[in-house]
């Protein structure tokens, strides 16, 4: 099978579908690049990853909202996917929207299997997205149906309470000095940047940690991604001691 002109493999782990992305020239050197949502959805960056000999791996989620039986799975995945490939051990997490949330997740449970998190447009506050609280739209009331579902729930004041969320994960993020490259627009009306992304900033900020952040003046939450997506993954890349 091809992806985007690219050898994959396809396969069932654990009951999901997944595929490795298998670049035309094996870096000496190669790392995983893990889309942890939407699989097909603006591929330009993990393009790049491959076009520089690294490899790009996505495994089918129960839901969009990190529940720990998805992160789980997603590590026992990198730790196959590593050892049969030959690749580092760590990996980097391309997180895109919803995306974005699961790689926090997975970020926070695994640091020992992450070098660099590559955020783009991440939802990270729940009272933002999905729910609507604040300069952005709320997403429709199927999104928010399904948010409940996935984590078992019958109101949002049980999302309120929640201490589960993105944003919860930030010190755990902090604390293991987990490097972190955001991209997003800064019309955002769907995940507002200055509700979401921004407390990633100021955390790592705050502490002097390695962050780079590129706004896209008058960009809405689509399209995800740099114009150039070599700039993208030049700043990932710097934050890998092994690649510096």
């Amino acid at each position: 099978m091809l992806w985007n002109n690219f050898e994959t493999d396809e396969f069932i782990f654990e009951g999901h579908e997944a595929s490795v992305v298998i670049p035309e020239n094996k870096n000496t050197n190669p790392v995983l690049a893990l889309k942890t949502e939407y699989q097909n959805a603006f591929p330009e960056t993990e393009i790049e990853f491959l076009n520089r000999g690294h490899f790009v791996a996505f495994i089918e989620n129960d839901n969009r909202w990190g529940t720990d039986q998805d992160l789980d799975r997603k590590a026992r995945f990198v730790k196959f996917v590593s050892e049969k490939y030959g690749l580092q051990e760590k990996c980097i997490p391309v997180g895109m929207s919803c995306g974005g949330l699961i790689a926090i997740k997975f970020a926070a449970k695994y640091p020992e299997l992450v070098y660099c998190l590559y955020l783009d447009a991440p939802v990270v506050n729940y009272m933002s997205c999905p729910c609507g609280f604040g300069i952005g739209d709320r997403t429709d009331d199927e999104n928010f149906t399904e948010i409940l579902t996935a984590l078992d729930m019958k109101s949002i004041s049980e999302l309120i309470c929640y201490r589960e969320t993105p944003q919860d994960k930030i010190p755990d993020l902090v604390k293991n000095r987990i490097p972190v490259v955001i991209v997003a627009g800064d019309s955002d009306t769907v995940v507002p940047y200055v509700e979401n992304g921004i407390l990633i900033e100021k955390a790592y900020k705050e502490e002097g940690l390695p962050i780079d952040i590129f706004i896209k003046n008058g960009c809405n939450h689509h399209p995800h991604g740099l114009e150039n997506p070599a700039v993208t993954v030049d700043s990932i890349m710097n934050k890998i001691p092994d690649f510096c």
